[in-house]
């Protein structure tokens, strides 16, 4: 698996960087776009494709390990949990979504920017989210 298209960062975010990865991970398993014993890359390789310092992809995936997202196989690569092989319900991933969503909406009130705007924006985000419009 390309480690470019698996995880991506943000450093300029006010979320730690490992945090973002374990928050990725668990989207991507709760979606089913990673499954029960597809391989992660390495510590080695996803420092090296994100630019970021090793021990923060690996206290990333020590996260990730206790809460059960991966497990390690010594000698070999770490791979999606054993008991991840179906997508979790639309229910269960849409609460996933919310703290993202009621933080955006905080921000939306706060700046002034009326509902339909901020609708319209989201809309248009999920088609094309390089697009600024």
């Amino acid at each position: 698996m390309d480690p470019d298209l698996l995880f991506t960062v943000n450093p300029g975010s006010p979320e730690p960087i490992y945090r973002q990865l374990v928050d990725q991970m668990r989207r991507r398993v709760a979606s089913g776009q990673l499954v029960a014993g597809q391989e992660i890359p390495s510590v080695r390789e996803l420092a090296q494709a994100l630019a970021v310092n090793p021990m923060t992809i690996s206290k990333a995936f020590g996260l990730m390990e206790a809460e059960g997202l991966v497990e390690r196989r010594r000698g070999l690569p770490m791979v999606v949990a054993a008991h991840h092989q179906k997508p979790l319900r639309t229910r269960s991933r849409v609460e996933l979504l919310r703290p993202t969503l009621e933080k955006a909406a905080a921000e939306a009130r706060q700046l002034e920017v009326p509902p339909d705007q901020v609708l319209a924006l989201f809309k248009s985000l999920l088609k094309d989210p390089g697009d600024p419009s």
